[in-house]
């Protein structure tokens, strides 16, 4: 069966369906949710139930568009305060760290091509291009992966792991560029490929800044009607991001990112409505591009390859990603050895790897199929090795921390030019010891108590209600700035 207009929306839910109800399932083995999204896509492919899908053109669309998102959306989750401590790591792994990983992994994909136990003999320019389509990790999986686990990590490794996997995919995918037009156009000099790598560099950081102050801007005085309309209008501007940058010669992936840290860093109308608009929107499109990149696969033709991608595979989650990771956090001194092993092992491959590894098959290179189905072998087996043991390689290192409490019990949010905060609290007996109405409680200046919780009934409190311990109250105060008297 292959996909029309008159079936695709049929089709298309089916396997949006399935893939939600298996991932429920998987959830609670353990089991990365994006990679049943991939499974789902190849149990429906032209190997499994006989889906016909084979547009590599259509598989990078969606591809480019998930990107936009699933970075942007990263970008505004991105915190600067959470950021600074580790924005010289987070940049040197993003973009050292992805040149290394390149060289290791070429150089000895070079080396075992040729082998009698090898079915690959690959160039070092075609070898070094392999590597460099798996040369950044994963924004979708690792966003994914450490928020859905809830995960909270010592010496600030979270924000950094976001951080490279959110800013890497740039360095990635111009290497990846730059490796295609050496291989097709017999050679380009070292000058042009630095000032080409600059310029998107440059243009990408600089746009992408831009743009996202424009949005803040256009966000905070076009007074729509509707407040659904922001999310949309934010919508349309990360598309015309990713594709101004793109035709002006810079990195689209990275403007986007920066785009969406500076939408999220500024006071934002509507916040709550954006962000629910652009979570939603990022979930749908991580399953629309894995299950695109499931039903482009043929899995039978990856048994040829299965030996070779996972010899490269093992490589790289042993030798390539450490000796990358401890070289580029060598000058830190302070972060102890366990949180470096860590950082290697949250080396994710997912569909940014497949994605780049459509760009040489587009570009006509010669057994770029063969690399395509490497590729996905070896992000299969990352999926599977790395995404399944996060939490406990977490643990092992004793680098987990308890999950702090996000929001309240009463699902209230304010807006933040009120400069408020809501925080919950449960009385127990020997807050009640004083009195048993709310008049009694010692309650600081600048607070109110604005509902009372009683099992599932939600009470508007006055001075004379009477308590009961197990009630929990929702406080709003006035934020304390620097100067301010308690």
């Amino acid at each position: 069966m292959t996909f029309t207009a008159e079936n695709i929306l049929l089709i298309g839910s089916v396997l949006i369906f399935c893939s939600i109800l298996i991932s429920r399932t998987g959830y609670r083995f353990g089991i990365p949710t994006l990679l049943l999204f991939l499974l789902v896509g190849m149990l429906f492919g032209s190997d499994g139930l006989g889906l016909q899908f084979h547009s590599a053109h259509d598989a990078q669309f969606i591809g480019m568009m998930a990107l936009s998102i699933i970075l942007f959306t990263g970008g505004m989750d991105t915190k600067y305060g959470e950021i600074r401590p580790v924005l010289a790591q987070g940049v040197l792994l993003s973009t050292v760290g992805v040149l290394l990983t390149t060289l290791l992994t070429g150089l000895f994909i070079c080396f075992i091509s040729g082998w009698d136990s090898t079915n690959i003999a690959l160039p070092l320019t075609t070898s070094l291009l392999l590597a460099a389509t798996m040369s950044s990790t994963d924004s979708a999986s690792v966003f994914s992966l450490l928020r859905s686990q809830r995960m909270n990590l010592k010496h600030h490794l979270r924000p950094m792991l976001e951080l490279e996997s959110g800013s890497n995919d740039p360095m990635a995918y111009m290497l990846t560029i730059v490796l295609i037009q050496i291989i097709t156009s017999d050679g380009m000099s070292w000058t042009v490929i630095l000032k080409d790598l600059g310029i998107q560099f440059f243009f990408g950081g600089i746009i992408g800044y831009a743009l996202g102050r424009f949005a803040v801007w256009i966000l905070g005085r076009i007074g729509l009607s509707n407040g659904s309309l922001y999310s949309i209008l934010l919508l349309s501007l990360v598309f015309f991001t990713f594709t101004i940058t793109d035709l002006l010669r810079g990195n689209g992936y990275l403007a986007v990112y920066i785009a969406g840290m500076v939408v999220g860093n500024a006071p934002l109308v509507c916040r709550r409505e954006v962000n629910t608009f652009m979570n939603g929107l990022t979930w749908l499109f991580q399953i629309v591009m894995f299950l695109a990149l499931g039903l482009l696969v043929n899995p039978l033709e990856m048994v040829d390859v299965a030996a070779v991608a996972l010899l490269i595979g093992v490589f790289m989650i042993v030798v390539s990603r450490p000796v990358s990771v401890f070289l580029c956090l060598l000058p830190f001194r302070k972060l102890p050895a366990r949180a470096k092993w860590f950082v290697s092992w949250v080396g994710l491959r997912g569909a940014v790897p497949i994605i780049f590894a459509t760009y040489p098959v587009i570009a006509g290179i010669e057994g770029a199929d063969q690399l395509f189905n490497i590729v996905f072998f070896i992000t299969l087996i990352s999926l599977v090795v790395q995404g399944m043991t996060i939490a406990p390689a977490a643990r092992l290192l004793r680098l987990d921390l308890p999950v702090e409490k996000e929001g309240n019990d009463f699902g209230v949010e304010l807006p933040e030019e009120l400069d408020t905060q809501l925080r919950d609290l449960t009385l127990t007996p020997e807050m009640l010891a004083d009195g048993n109405r709310l008049a009694d409680m010692n309650i600081p200046r600048g607070t109110l108590v604005m509902l009372v919780k009683r099992g599932h009934e939600f009470i508007i409190p006055n001075g004379q209600m009477e308590l009961h311990v197990g009630d929990k109250l929702l406080f709003i105060s006035e934020n304390k700035h620097e100067g301010e008297k308690s």
